[in-house]
């Protein structure tokens, strides 16, 4: 199991969502095939196929819990990087 995978399933169980550290999140929309648009301090992803657009912002080291919750409805919703 790569590190991808494990921050994935990190997300997916979702009782940490105010440890998940910005750059493990960052670094797995980029392996789920997210484009990124950086503004500023806004990280802005897309991909095709995706309506939702995440915006992740740095919270110190750490991703902002609500942020993370996001990612997590997209992981789910379209079935990404694995069942």
């Amino acid at each position: 199991m790569n590190r991808h995978e494990k921050s994935r399933l990190t997300i997916l169980n979702g009782r940490s969502d105010t440890n998940i550290r910005f750059d493990d999140l960052h670094r797995l929309l980029h392996y789920l095939k997210f484009e990124e648009c950086i503004r500023s301090s806004h990280h802005i992803f897309r991909r095709e196929g995706i309506e939702e657009k995440p915006n992740l912002q740095r919270d110190g080291h750490k991703a902002k819990p609500y942020q993370v919750a996001q990612v997590r409805r997209l992981i789910v919703k379209y079935e990404l990087g694995g069942k």
